[in-house]
């Protein structure tokens, strides 16, 4: 059997065997956990911001439809809103969450640091 081929059968086998999860894999779970539902909301909201800006922008063209210019500039400055408040909500969320999360991540990471041990 040639080199290649045990380095890959010994690749294959580790992904089937049961792995200790560390400390500091925990750490960085927690960190995603804490991370992940602001990103998410931050994308969602943003997308919606800029979708309802874009159609406020069309509707305020009258070469596009006749009559609803006011009706667009409504719909864009409500864009423009969602848009402008997404990055204060998206910090404020994080904050609360790292709030939320902070002691475990402390507790965890003053192990790890105390005891230069990242098994359990």
């Amino acid at each position: 059997m040639s080199n290649n081929e045990i380095k890959a059968a010994e690749k294959i086998r580790s992904q089937y065997t049961a792995r200790e999860i560390s400390k500091l894999d925990r750490i960085k779970e927690l960190d995603s956990q804490v991370k992940r539902p602001a990103i998410i909301f931050a994308y969602v909201f943003g997308i919606i911001g800029a979708l309802i800006l874009g159609a406020g922008m069309c509707l305020a063209m009258p070469e596009v439809i006749e009559g609803y210019m006011l009706i667009g500039i409504i719909v864009g400055l409500v864009g423009i809103a969602m848009v402008s408040v997404n990055y204060p909500i998206y910090k404020k969320l994080l904050a609360a969450r790292r709030e939320k999360y902070s002691a475990r991540i402390f507790e965890l990471s003053g192990e790890i640091l105390a005891n230069g041990n990242l098994v359990t």
